[in-house]
This record gives structure tokens, C-alpha cells and sequence, in this order.
């Protein structure tokens, strides 16, 4: 799995100009699902992303968490993360999870943020979305579980 992370003031995702995921201080999560992946993966993920200091301490460095600050995700499903632009100028997306896959792992990687009592938004699995966020810092962080040790 990979997730593409931005801290955040603020995050809206729509779909069809409708709200459908929308959270204030916290972090938006590009989530993408590779073929190879499974729920170890997931776990990996998830406890990385919300223990990950990127938030400002009271001396503004950073050392809080979104679990520090009770912060909030907004995850959002992205294969797109798994393109290759290695060859030709198309992307290649052979990495990333055919669509059953890929879903049961999102949803399962957002409920397992929530039973750690995050505050989980989303957005719709595979349909066109719109995202809109404010990146504070700015702060984008990639994280793989393939670096799992």
C-alpha cells in the first residue's frame, strides 16, 4: 500500500458537487492498493500514518501526531499512486489492485483507523471526485508498505 500525505487546516472531497467527506485540522491520505498487498499491509499503514509527527509542538517543531492533536483523516482511494511513468508517456498502472481487492482493503484500512478512534471522512471508492484542501506547511510525506522492515 501507499499513501500519499498532506498535512492539512482543512479537506473536502465531492463527488457530483456533493460532500460526501470533509474534515478540519488532520491529514488527506491518497491511498492506493498494489496487487501484492494485504491486511498486514493496511495495519502497517495505518499505525505509521497516524503516529507520524508532523504537527507543531508548543516549541513549533514537529513532534505531534494526529492522534496528539485529535486530528482527523480524510482517505481517499487513489490506484493512480501505483503509476509508472517508466516507459512511453501513458502511465502504467499494472501494480495496482484490480477494483475488489483494492476496495476491501481501503475500507478496511479506514475502519481500522477508526477502531483506533480516529476520526475517519472519505471519499467514494472509484468515482470522480473532487478534493479540496489547504496544506499547511506545506507538509507531503510519501509512505509505502513495502518498506515494512
Amino acid at each position: 500500500m501507499r499513501a500519499v500525505i498532506q498535512r492539512v487546516l482543512r479537506a473536502t472531497v465531492r463527488v457530483d458537487s456533493d460532500v460526501v467527506g470533509s474534515i478540519g485540522r488532520g491529514l488527506a491520505v491518497l491511498l492506493g492498493v498494489r496487487k501484492e498487498d494485504t491486511r498486514q499491509d493496511a495495519d502497517y499503514l495505518v499505525e505509521k500514518v497516524i503516529n507520524l509527527r508532523v504537527f507543531p509542538d508548543p516549541e513549533d517543531k514537529m513532534n505531534c501526531s494526529i492522534v496528539d492533536i485529535a486530528g482527523s483523516l480524510l482517505v481517499i482511494s487513489q490506484f493512480t499512486v501505483y503509476g509508472s511513468t517508466a516507459r512511453g508517456r501513458r502511465p502504467s498502472f499494472d501494480r495496482a489492485a484490480g477494483a475488489e481487492q483494492a476496495r476491501a482493503l481501503y475500507e478496511y484500512f479506514i475502519e481500522s483507523a477508526r477502531t483506533r478512534g480516529i476520526h475517519v471522512e472519505s471519499g467514494v471508492f472509484q468515482a470522480s471526485m473532487e478534493v479540496e484542501l489547504v496544506n499547511y506547511g506545506p507538509v507531503t510525506i510519501l509512505c509505502d508498505s513495502e518498506k515494512m522492515l
